[in-house]
Parts: C-alpha cells; sequence; structure tokens
C-alpha cells in the first residue's frame, strides 16, 4: 500500500516544490512549468507508435469494430430496448426475477407489475381468486424484500456517466479536434462513437456481473472487479491481479488528468475571458474557487452525486443542444453545405499539417475516445452501482452514451463551429498545437466554442461560460467517484485513504486551472488511455460471459412479452 501511495504522490511533489521556485514568474506559469515534464513523460510512454499511429488507437478502433461484430451490432439491434430499460419499462423482472413474476404459475397472472402499487396486496388477490394456486413461502420472502443488490437507478447511473463523458471533451475537444484536423475529423469522430457504443455495453455489463456489495449495502464494481474475479474465474488469477492494480492506478491517473484537471482548465479559460483577467495567478484563484465547489460535493458519495448529476446533466445538455440548434437552424441554409465538408474534407483534408487521411482520422478518434471514454472503463464503475439482477441491463444502458456524447452533442458543436468558420475567421489546422487566430487574437479549446456562439448569440459567452462550469463540475465530481473506487481498491475503504484521494484530487483541479491546456490535455489524454491496456485484457477474455448475460436478459425480456400476451 505504501508503495503504491508513493508512487502517486511522487507525481505531485515536484510541480508543489518546482512551484516555489521562479521568483520572476506568475504561480500559473510556474505551476504548468513544473506540470509539463511530467506531461511530456507520460505523453510519450502511453502513444508509443507502430508505423506511425500510436498503438493504443489501433487497439480501441479494431477492438470496437470487432465487438459490434461479435455480438451482432447491438447498437442498433438492442437500441431502443436500451431506452426502454432507462425508463423502467423492464424494473419489475429487474428486481425480482422474470421467473418468479411471469414463468409458469408466476406471481403476475397476466398483470404487468411494474403497474401494481403494492405487490404484497395483489399476491393476496391472486389467491384468493385462485385458490389451486399456492406461492411457495420463500418467493414471497424475496418479493418482500423489496432492495435488490444496487445503489441507484437506471437513470440515475446512466447521468452519472454521461456526466463523467458528457464534459468539455464536447466542447473544448471538438474544437481542438476542428482546430488540429478541420471539419473532417468529425466525421470520424462519429464513427468511433457508433464503434464505441458496442465496447461501452460490454464493460459496464461486466462491471455489474462481478461487482461487490459490502455489508451496509455500497457497491464497489468497475475493471479492478471483473479483471480479478472474471480473470480468476477463467484460471488466469495472477494476470488478473496484475491488470486490476495497472487499471486501479492509471484510473486515479484519469481522475487526476481528463476527469479534473482538464476540466477546470477549461472552466478556467473561459472565466477568465468572460470576465478579461489576465492576473498570473488568475488561474491558481480560480481553481481555489472550483475546488471548494467540488469539494463540498464530493464528500457525499454515489448516492448524492446521482442526486445532483440527474438534476445538473439533462438540464445542461437540453441547454447546450437547444442553443446549437438555434444556431444551425438559423444558418438552415449552410447545413448541407457544412455536412458536405465535413464527409469530403475526412477523406480529402485539407487542414495545416494534419497529414492526410491517416493523419485526420487519428485526430477524430482520439478526441471521441477522450470524449466518450468507451474502452477505457471508467464509466463500468459507476454504472456497476444500478439496481438490477441481469448484468446485460446495465449493459444495453450504457451503450446509450457514446451515442449521445459523440453522435448528439459533439456532433452539433462542430457543425457551430465549421458553420462559424463559412465566414473564413481562421484556418484550418491552426499554429498545430490546438489554437487557431481569429483577427489577430489566438483562440483554443472552448475559447474557439464561445467566440462561434457569440457570432449568433448575444451575451452567449455568460451562457457558455455557465455551460463550461456545469460540464467541468458534473464530469469533476463524477471522475472522483471512478478515482475513489480504484484508491479503494488500491488502499482499502478506511476513511483515512478516502480523505488522502479527495485533498490529492481536490489539489490536481488547482493545477488544472493553472496550467496551460497543451500540458494538461497530453498528461489527460495519456492517463486516459492508459486504461485502455489492462481493461482490453479483460474485454476480450470475458465476452463469453457477456454474451451469456445478454442472451439471459432477452429471454426474460420475452418471457414477459408472451405472458402479457397470453
Amino acid at each position: 500500500m505504501k508503495k503504491y501511495l508513493l508512487s502517486i504522490l511522487t507525481i505531485v511533489f515536484p510541480v508543489l516544490t518546482y512551484a516555489q521556485e521562479g521568483e520572476d514568474m506568475g504561480i500559473d506559469q510556474k505551476i504548468d512549468q513544473a506540470f509539463q515534464p511530467v506531461s511530456d513523460f507520460f505523453s510519450s510512454l502511453i502513444f508509443f507508435e507502430i508505423a506511425g499511429v500510436p498503438f493504443v488507437l489501433m487497439l480501441l478502433v479494431f477492438s470496437a469494430a470487432f465487438f459490434t461484430l461479435y455480438f451482432k451490432f447491438p447498437n442498433i439491434r438492442h437500441f431502443w430496448t436500451a431506452i426502454n430499460v432507462v425508463r423502467g419499462k423492464y424494473e419489475d423482472i429487474e428486481k425480482h426475477g422474470a421467473k418468479i413474476l411471469y414463468g409458469e404459475d408466476g406471481i403476475a397472472q397476466g398483470v404487468d407489475i411494474n403497474k401494481v402499487d403494492d405487490i404484497q396486496e395483489h399476491i393476496d388477490n391472486i389467491e384468493n381468486i385462485h385458490s389451486d394456486l399456492e406461492i411457495d413461502g420463500d418467493i414471497k420472502d424475496t418479493i418482500r424484500d423489496e432492495s435488490s443488490d444496487g445503489e441507484v437507478s437506471h437513470f440515475q447511473a446512466l447521468a452519472t456517466a454521461v456526466s463523467g463523458t458528457v464534459g468539455n471533451g464536447n466542447i473544448a475537444g471538438v474544437a481542438l479536434a476542428i482546430a488540429l484536423g478541420g471539419p473532417g475529423a468529425t466525421f470520424w469522430m462519429i464513427i468511433c462513437g457508433l464503434l464505441g457504443m458496442s465496447t461501452k455495453f460490454v464493460e459496464c455489463t461486466l462491471g455489474v456481473q462481478y461487482r461487490d456489495v459490502g455489508e451496509d449495502g455500497t457497491v464497489y464494481g468497475g475493471p479492478m472487479y471483473y479483471l480479478t474475479k472474471g480473470l480468476k474465474e477463467k484460471g488466469f488469477k495472477t494476470l488478473g491481479k496484475v491488470t486490476a492494480v495497472l487499471f486501479a492506478v492509471f484510473c486515479i491517473g484519469g481522475s487526476f488528468g481528463g476527469g479534473n484537471a482538464a476540466q477546470s482548465n477549461q472552466a478556467t479559460i473561459v472565466v477568465k475571458e468572460l470576465l478579461g483577467l489576465e492576473s498570473t495567478a488568475a488561474g491558481f484563484w480560480i481553481g481555489v474557487i472550483i475546488a471548494f465547489l467540488v469539494g463540498i460535493i464530493i464528500i457525499g458519495g454515489i448516492k448524492r452525486i446521482a442526486s445532483v448529476t440527474e438534476k445538473i446533466v439533462p438540464f445542461m445538455a437540453v441547454m447546450y443542444i437547444l442553443c446549437c440548434l438555434y444556431i444551425i437552424l438559423s444558418n438552415f441554409s449552410l447545413i448541407d453545405d457544412a455536412i458536405a465538408l465535413i464527409v469530403t474534407e475526412a477523406f480529402n483534408p485539407k487542414a495545416i499539417g494534419v497529414g492526410g487521411v491517416i493523419g485526420v482520422l487519428l485526430v477524430g478518434f482520439k478526441r471521441a475516445a477522450f470524449s466518450n471514454e468507451a474502452g477505457a472503463g471508467s464509466a463500468s464503475i459507476a454504472h456497476s452501482a444500478v439496481r438490477t439482477k441481469y448484468s446485460a441491463s446495465e449493459g444495453l444502458v450504457a451503450l446509450l452514451e457514446p451515442f449521445i456524447d459523440t453522435v448528439v452533442i459533439c456532433s452539433m458543436t462542430a457543425l457551430v463551429i465549421v458553420i462559424f468558420n463559412f465566414g473564413g475567421f481562421f484556418e484550418y489546422g491552426g499554429d498545430g498545437s490546438g489554437s487557431v487566430f481569429i483577427d489577430g487574437v489566438a483562440y483554443e479549446g472552448a475559447g474557439i466554442t464561445s467566440i462561434a456562439f457569440h457570432q449568433y448569440i448575444p451575451y452567449s459567452k455568460i451562457f457558455l461560460t455557465v455551460a463550461v462550469f456545469l460540464f467541468a463540475v458534473s464530469t469533476m465530481i463524477s471522475w472522483s467517484y471512478y478515482g475513489l473506487q480504484s484508491w479503494k481498491f488500491l488502499f482499502g475503504r478506511g476513511k483515512k485513504a478516502d480523505l488522502t484521494y479527495k485533498i490529492l484530487f481536490l489539489l490536481f483541479v488547482v493545477i488544472g486551472a493553472a496550467a496551460s491546456m497543451k500540458s494538461i490535455w497530453d498528461f489527460s489524454d495519456a492517463m486516459i488511455f492508459a486504461m485502455v491496456f489492462p481493461n482490453m485484457v479483460g474485454l476480450y477474455l470475458l465476452m463469453p460471459v457477456v454474451k451469456k448475460q445478454l442472451k439471459r436478459y432477452v429471454d426474460a425480456i420475452k418471457l414477459k412479452r408472451e405472458a402479457l400476451d397470453n
């Protein structure tokens, strides 16, 4: 335990020590210079290349395509089933089991239990009407126990997980992709999102299947648990332990980077731009304020996170989508031109320095994978807390995430920026590092999206600042849960260990706000993508388990339908 803790703290202490040096620099610059070597090291380590292509991206794309074929296009075949699960249409069979309710001599007796207010009263009525029907006492006791394993509903788990994926990757990440790769990067983001639905289904099904439930009902789940328990079942006990530890370490890093520092970084950029702050310590103090707000929320654990995110996420997503739609529909005559440009430049990119089709493809896939996290395994931690007796039910819910995140929200952001730039405001490709120049001023990330919004919506800078801030906070509180679960896996479930993690997490909020976008996003990319390596080991070895659980759940739904039809 001490060994793991020391290895993590060695990342932080150099930043704190170096930040005290350099009398002629502001605190923001000091933190950035101290953090840059850390960022460069991890980025070069994780994104090693084979034939000029980062291996981790090759692994993600191939795996997503393979799972889509292996499970016979679950992203299409089970899309509406997933929506019905979120709506609670199958809540009864997930709480009590299909056979107990709708099997031969089952309790339902032709009635949809979802529409029954008091199930015990329904049982008594059935026994009075059907005197020859005797319901087993054990079944009655099971039905009386309304609490199946889990802490949150399907909708709450989806909202928590979406809040971890729908964030500034949709605002800043899309702008960064277009700035680097041009409009064509959007096309490859959408393709990555569609394929990623299948990967998300696999990992979140496993998250529920192999979760741990504590004596107090608290759920502990995610890749750490399906790697340990699942691979042990397959006879790979040592491999399971090693990959689980690696994932937990990388997930903690991901919670500090992509789920935290990258979010506070973009929130700080838009706040500084809105308020016109130029102080060399402005980022630091904005980070302190954000850290204080996030610190208040993350003390509550998953139940409080779920209650917050299920309110914030739909509101902020709808608000952001409505504004995007307003801009897009206000320029209705340009929509077909924008779509045509996106498709054309996907195969014939014009952006400066993108390096052809492979270059724009890599930019699109990298930003989409960072945004929806399919393959990273992080979302399976939140989904593992759902109340259900069928693990595949939550896997189906999870496949909606990349669709919402990448196919819908990222595409809308991209259309807004592409339509905006029909005015020739900046050159695609920019300076090659993610910045573009508009009227001689450098803009990056959320700043590009902000200037595009401002062109069409008065006072939109205020709106977008609020939106970016809400996206950032919701992402941070969800990722704090992911990181804490990994921390507990490594260091135990004690209060002191929890407090140590939360202090480090809040420290990275400040680091992200103070450091530059490039150093923070390079580090964030590296940490998120590092999680892919150990996670994929589990997905490939355990995919037969997922196939079995999917059949079990689909059969349960069929049993209910047949019982009600008869």
